[in-house]
């Protein structure tokens, strides 16, 4: 009974790490893609604004 209660709280942990690495990465690309959203956008408003003018 002690080693099948300690592989449930062995396992739960697993868990718990891979929820908070999933949760860091989601929280990476999020940052990742605003920043390089806005750049992206303001080079597409230079270029038009370039041919346009």
């Amino acid at each position: 009974m002690l080693k099948n209660q300690k592989l449930q709280t062995q396992s739960g942990a697993s868990l718990v790490e891979y929820a908070l690495l999933v949760s860091l990465i989601a929280i990476i690309a999020i940052v990742a893609i605003r920043t390089l959203g806005n750049t992206i956008s303001q080079q597409f408003s230079r270029t038009a604004l370039q041919i346009s003018g």
